[in-house]
């Protein structure tokens, strides 16, 4: 199998670079994976990770949730309960930093379309783009909707989107370059980029080190912190406007976290990490376990 070596950070091409952890995919293969850390931007990035057209049979598991859409088991029906709770949170948000009731967007990793499909119910014109053919069925079984593949972002009309919507799909893109140079094409002047990822710098990642869920290699390509974030979007044209935090994923990676570390989930443990992560990020700023980035053009 092919494999892509860094020998330099694929955010910012710093040379300096050093290794920082190893971490196991607990989800398919059970492989260990190397994660480096950029002394310069900070961002973290797994070595030795599949190519693009090796990747697919990483994501090939009912353990999937974003692609499966499974409810077995209680971690995945609390995922679908939150899941459904924080669609409106979403729309509410986009309307809200867009400054807009209605308008185009574009949502890449759109998995089974429940985002897309709440934004299309609210009035807006949504387009998808989807890499996994089993959950583009799902979204067109289930609500309708005719996901498109992801080399469309190359081709999709530039200057006509209000908003462009990545929820936890930046850190798994390879072309993370070639992805933000096509963002600044296809947003309108006053058009918003919402990236929802984990972060590292969280209590959470800190307590479970390399069995913290959230690395989930080799799937996830890059790790992001804050200052990683925004000194890509700088390299790019935006400024970030605004950092939400998303609170119910700690709790959720704790869980994962929990079952990685111990063989079962202790239930009891992941709530407290949740609650103790949460707690830290209120009064630590940008310390939550995943949060939500609004860019802006520069």
């Amino acid at each position: 199998m092919q494999r892509i070596l860094y020998n330099q950070c694929p955010a910012c091409g710093s040379n300096n670079i050093h290794h920082q952890l190893h971490a196991t995919d607990h989800t398919v293969s059970k492989e260990a994976y190397q994660i480096w850390h950029c002394n310069d931007c900070t961002l973290r990035f797994t070595q030795d990770i599949p190519t693009l057209n090796e990747i697919g049979k990483y994501y090939q598991s009912q353990d999937y949730i974003s692609h499966s859409d499974t409810q077995k088991g209680l971690v995945n029906k609390l995922y679908h309960l939150v899941r459904n709770y924080t669609l409106g949170t979403k729309l509410r948000l986009i309307k809200k930093v867009t400054r807009k009731e209605s308008g185009q967007l574009l949502d890449i990793g759109a998995g089974t379309g429940a985002f897309l499909h709440t934004m299309q119910a609210a009035g807006w014109q949504a387009t998808g783009l989807e890499p996994d053919e089993t959950a583009r069925q799902v979204a067109k079984a289930r609500y309708q909707t005719d996901l498109l593949t992801p080399d469309y972002v190359y081709t999709l009309a530039d200057g006509k989107y209000d908003a462009i919507t990545l929820w936890h799909v930046l850190e798994h893109v390879h072309d993370l370059q070639g992805y933000f140079q096509r963002f600044a094409a296809l947003l309108k002047h006053d058009g918003r980029l919402i990236i929802a990822v984990p972060n590292y710098t969280s209590y959470d990642a800190a307590y479970y080190k390399s069995e913290w869920a959230a690395y989930d290699v080799p799937r996830h390509l890059y790790h992001f912190s804050p200052k990683s974030m925004e000194l890509l979007a700088a390299k790019h044209g935006f400024v970030v406007q605004t950092i939400k935090p998303m609170w119910f994923d700690s709790f959720y990676v704790s869980m994962l976290s929990e079952k990685y570390r111990n063989g079962a989930v202790l239930y009891v443990a992941a709530v407290l990490m949740g609650l103790m992560s949460n707690m830290v990020a209120l009064f630590k700023k940008h310390r939550c376990s995943s949060q939500i980035y609004v860019l802006k053009k520069a």
